[in-house]
């Protein structure tokens, strides 16, 4: 008999939260024909159940056995999403080795240092370009033993003694599992709660990544607050439909699709691709959407883009449909979540204009949408609400395992990060700084004490590096700390609170405010390229490179217009100058983290010229 989601609840307060391996294990053996995974291959859905998910994790294991990877050893992934991912972590979690993620997008460089400090034994890679990768640095980590590969394009001609494929390597573990099939199980009965079950790497915004050692009690603890916890404890569908496409090796993608999804027995639907994540949405109509701002401001600003080429008609039917939603979201806010009222105005915008966009976002039968990651602007917020996608920002980094604070139907306030979380006590240092302390703390920094040291204070407090304030019951992030200007006047000003004004635009891209120790604020702006480009085909202003588009007069007056908008709606002080940044900005260039984040530092040196022309 399938359980409600308050049977699922039910348990989980009566009997507590497991680590992703032992609830996998144990749904496998209870509800064993439950679809765990769904994913395309040629364009059809294949599905995994609970019971083959668990069968490959367990020759995961044993074929890491077999290749000596022993328990605190680490095994490193490089993948896209997709279902190998789930069968090399849990199966390394399994046996008590340490699973690392790496980014597709790491450069070769970036994943020979990450190999180097992680120790890894055996290294999964997604295709030709990841083994590439792996390839270039091999002679510089004398550790790695094995690279495994999950698909075979490209692959044939290469020869190499410590390449194999993933089908090999299933293989070698079955016939392992085979011989010993309670190996894995008594392996996990062997995990102690102090044991390091993943390692999470930074995004090494000021500096080399760090690897953060979050522990199998940390993921167990987690796991145990779920019921309370608003972004699972508000869904009503007993066969949730989650949407993989967060990266598995950051903390709030884990978070999501392995402790929360595996957890609520969900089915969870790989994306084709990072390229079809909207398409993907589309079809699969997921019952929860997480995301990073980012990605809510591009589906926001597509929207609005959208509706501006729309007929005559929609356009007005859309406007009148956001009026009623702006009224509805004001009544919830200062009402209650539950406004009768509301949710007539809501109903009616819905059948007007927003089944059809809520359909093309994907967003439909979402139940709960939340961002995180960082900060997202209160005019995106309100735009999702008002055409009736329930989206609340929540607080979380790596070191708590992303569990710290939130908004939900019950506690909100536009602005805030939420209230502390079930099981969390929060308090604000002398600075402003905020501390932390849960079970879901992590153990610490992998091979850096000092680093461990500043981070953890000797009563257990975490230092999270950000600056807040109450207002009320709720926790207002002003910035990180090492990031708040003070401006030659003495003035403190939060850069990402102009910062997300500005980006609210639909023309805006990056944003990256400047005044530290200078007389003025100013702002090194990058343009939404398509929107742009869009913009300046309607007004018949010819362009090319996004360099050549970004240097057009026209462009810089739109821009400033923006920035004038953002101006009137900041509690800081105005910019009053900018530049265009001439390129778009790249990871592989060491501009961007593999999370997206401006590494505002190199920026700072690397468009020197350009933030001195403002200030001579």
């Amino acid at each position: 008999m399938a359980l409600t989601m308050n049977d699922i609840y039910e348990i989980l307060k009566n009997e507590g939260g497991r680590t992703p391996s032992e609830k996998v294990m144990e749904v496998s053996k209870d509800h064993p024909d439950k679809v765990a995974l769904r994913y395309k291959e040629y364009g059809i859905w294949q599905e995994t159940t609970y019971k083959d998910f668990w069968l490959k994790s367990n020759y995961v294991s044993m074929a890491l056995r077999f290749f000596g990877v022993e328990s605190g050893e680490s095994v490193a992934i490089q993948s896209e999403n997709r279902p190998e991912w789930f069968f090399a972590d849990i199966g390394a979690q399994s046996i008590g080795a340490v699973s690392v993620g790496l980014y597709p997008t790491n450069p070769a460089a970036e994943v020979e240092y990450l190999l180097s400090h992680s120790e890894s034994k055996i290294i999964f890679a997604e295709d030709q370009e990841q083994v590439d990768k792996a390839l270039d640095v091999i002679d510089s980590l004398p550790q790695l033993e094995k690279i495994v590969y999950f698909e075979n394009k490209g692959m044939y001609s290469y020869d190499h003694p410590k390449l194999m494929n993933f089908a090999e390597f299933l293989d070698i573990g079955k016939s392992e599992y085979e011989a010993f099939p309670e190996f894995v199980e008594n392996e996990i009965k062997k995990l102690d709660d102090d044991d390091v079950a993943i390692m999470v790497y930074t995004s090494g915004t000021t500096g080399p990544p760090k690897g953060s050692m979050i522990t199998h009690g940390n993921l167990r603890w987690v796991a145990t607050q779920l019921p309370y916890f608003p972004i699972s404890n508000n869904l009503r569908e007993g066969d949730s439909q989650f949407l993989s496409y967060l990266p598995l090796c950051h903390v709030f993608g884990r978070l999501i699709d392995l402790l929360i999804g595996i957890h609520l027995m969900a089915t969870i639907n790989f994306a084709e691709s990072i390229d079809t994540v909207q398409a993907d949405l589309a079809e699969i109509q997921p019952t929860i959407f997480p995301a990073v701002p980012r990605i809510l401001e591009k589906m926001h600003t597509g929207a609005i883009v959208r509706m501006k080429d729309a007929s005559f008609l929609k356009r007005i039917l859309f406007k009148f449909s956001m009026y009623l939603g702006d009224i509805a979201v004001e009544r919830k806010l200062n009402k209650n979540f539950d406004d009768f009222f509301a949710k007539i105005l809501l109903s009616i915008g819905y059948i007007l204009s927003f089944r059809t966009l809520r359909k093309k976002l994907g967003l439909q039968r979402a139940e709960f949408a939340a961002s995180g990651a960082a900060p997202i602007a209160p005019e995106v917020l309100k735009f999702f609400m008002s055409i009736g996608v329930p989206l609340f920002e929540a607080y979380g980094m790596t070191e708590n395992c992303a569990y710290a604070t939130s908004n939900s139907p019950e506690n909100i306030k536009i602005g805030t990060v939420g209230i502390p979380a079930h099981g969390v006590e929060l308090k604000l240092a002398d600075d402003g700084e905020i501390l932390i302390r849960s079970g879901g703390v992590f153990k610490g920094y992998f091979k850096d004490d000092q680093a461990t040291s500043e981070t953890i204070d000797k009563d257990g407090w975490l230092h999270t590096g950000d600056v807040g304030i109450y207002e009320g019951d709720f926790v207002k992030i002003i910035d990180r700390k090492r990031d708040i200007i003070i401006t030659s006047g003495g003035k403190n000003v939060s850069p990402s609170e102009i910062e997300n004004k500005i980006k609210v635009s639909p023309f805006i891209k990056e944003a990256i405010v400047i005044g530290d120790r200078r007389k003025f604020l100013s702002v090194l702006i990058g343009i939404e390229f398509d929107t742009v480009s869009n913009w300046a085909l309607r007004k018949n202003i010819p362009h090319t490179t996004y360099r050549d588009l970004s240097e057009k007069q026209e462009v810089k007056d739109l821009v400033w217009k923006e920035i004038s908008k953002a101006n009137e709606l900041t509690s800081s002080l105005e910019v009053r100058e900018f530049r265009m940044i001439p390129k778009e900005l790249d990871h592989e260039e060491g501009e961007l983290t593999a999370t997206q984040k401006v590494k505002r530092n190199v920026l700072i040196d690397q468009f020197s010229d350009l933030i001195e022309e403002m200030y001579s």
